[in-house]
C-alpha cells in the first residue's frame, strides 16, 4: 500500500486492488463498445433490419456506443491516475460526469421506447401513425433532447465535484434535490415506466385469451409480449447491477457511506454494460440472423467446392 500526500491535512491511500479492477472494467467496457458498434453497423447496412422495431434497437445500440465511450473515458482517467498515483482533475472531468448522467438516461429510455412500441402494436393496432418510423423517430429525438438537457443544471452550477479517492467527477452522494432529481430521471422513471408497460401488456394479452380473438391476432400479441419480456430482462439486469449505486444513494441519506463507494458501484455498472450488449444480441432475432448469415455464408460456399474436388 502506497500513499501520496495532497496537503498537510489529507493523505490519499492507494489500495492494491485499484489497478486490477481498473484493468478488468476497462476491458469489459471496450469489448462492450466493440459489440455495440458491430451490431449498429449490421442494423445500418442490412436491409432486412430496416424495420421500425430494429430502428428502436439501433437507437439502443447507438446510445450504447456513446455511453460505453463515456464510461471508458472515465475508467481510463481513473486508471492513469492510479498508475501514476496522482491526483489530477483534467479539463473534461465535469463534462464526463455530465455525459454519464445524460447517456444513462437516454439508454434507459431507449428500452422504454421498445416496450412502448410493442404495447401500442397490441393494444392500439388500428392507430397506424403511432407505429410509423416517423413517429418513433420523433420519440427518439425527444428522449435524446431530454437526456441532453436535464443534467445541464449540474454542469453549470458546479455541483459535479472531483472525488479524489474515487478518481471521478460525480454529484456527491448525500440527501439533496440534485441526487434525487438525477436518480429519478436517469434511472427510476424509465425503468418504472418499462415495467408498467410490461404489466399492462400482460394483463391485456390475458384478457385477449379469455375473449374470442382471431388466432393470428392473439399470436402476434403473444409475440409482442415476448419481445417486451426480453426488454424487461435487459432492464432487470440493469437494476441488479445498478443496485449497489442505488443502495449507496439511499444509505448516504442516513449514514456515512464507504470511502470507495463510486469505485465499488462502477465495477457492477461496467460489467452490466458488457452483459447487456451480449443479451441484446441474443434477444434480437433479426440482428442475430443477419450476423449469422454474414459469417456463415463463406463456409456454406466452400463446402460444396471441397466435396466436388474430392469426388473429381
Amino acid at each position: 500500500m502506497n500513499s501520496t500526500s495532497i496537503n498537510d491535512s489529507f493523505v490519499l491511500i492507494y489500495e492494491s486492488w485499484f489497478l486490477p479492477i481498473d484493468v478488468i472494467t476497462n476491458v469489459c467496457i471496450l469489448i462492450g463498445i466493440i459489440l455495440a458498434l458491430v451490431f449498429f453497423i449490421f442494423i445500418l447496412h442490412d436491409k432486412t433490419c430496416h424495420t421500425v422495431p430494429m430502428l428502436l434497437v439501433g437507437n439502443s445500440c447507438f446510445i450504447g456506443i456513446i455511453f460505453g465511450i463515456v464510461m471508458y473515458a472515465m475508467n481510463l482517467f481513473k486508471l492513469l491516475n492510479d498508475v501514476q498515483q496522482n491526483v489530477y482533475r483534467d479539463f473534461f472531468c465535469n463534462c464526463r460526469g455530465y455525459l454519464g448522467y445524460a447517456t444513462c438516461s437516454i439508454l434507459n429510455f431507449s428500452y422504454f421506447l421498445q416496450a412502448m412500441y410493442r404495447y401500442v402494436r397490441v393494444v392500439y393496432p388500428n392507430r397506424l401513425f403511432y407505429q410509423t418510423a416517423k413517429f418513433q423517430l420523433l420519440l427518439i429525438v425527444l428522449t435524446w433532447l431530454f437526456g441532453i438537457f436535464y443534467p445541464f443544471h449540474f454542469l453549470f452550477t458546479g455541483e459535479i465535484l472531483y472525488d479524489i479517492r474515487n478518481q471521478i467527477c460525480q454529484l456527491p452522494l448525500h440527501l439533496s434535490f440534485s441526487i434525487i432529481y438525477m436518480a429519478n430521471f436517469a434511472y427510476m422513471t424509465p425503468v418504472a415506466l418499462t415495467f408498467i408497460v410490461y404489466m399492462k401488456l400482460v394483463y391485456y394479452v390475458k384478457k385477449m385469451g379469455k375473449r374470442i380473438t382471431p388466432a393470428n391476432v392473439l399470436s402476434r400479441a403473444k409475440k409482442d409480449l415476448q419481445m417486451v419480456q426480453r426488454t424487461v430482462v435487459l432492464v432487470s439486469i440493469l437494476i441488479i447491477y445498478c443496485l449497489p449505486y442505488a443502495v449507496f444513494i439511499f444509505l448516504s441519506f442516513i449514514i456515512t457511506i464507504p470511502t470507495y463507494h463510486f469505485r465499488i458501484s462502477y465495477v457492477f455498472i461496467d460489467a452490466s454494460y458488457l452483459f447487456v450488449m451480449i443479451i441484446l444480441f441474443q434477444f434480437t432475432d433479426p440482428l442475430k440472423t443477419s450476423i449469422k448469415r454474414k459469417f456463415l455464408r463463406p463456409q456454406n460456399d466452400i463446402a460444396p467446392t471441397v466435396i466436388a474436388t474430392i469426388i473429381s
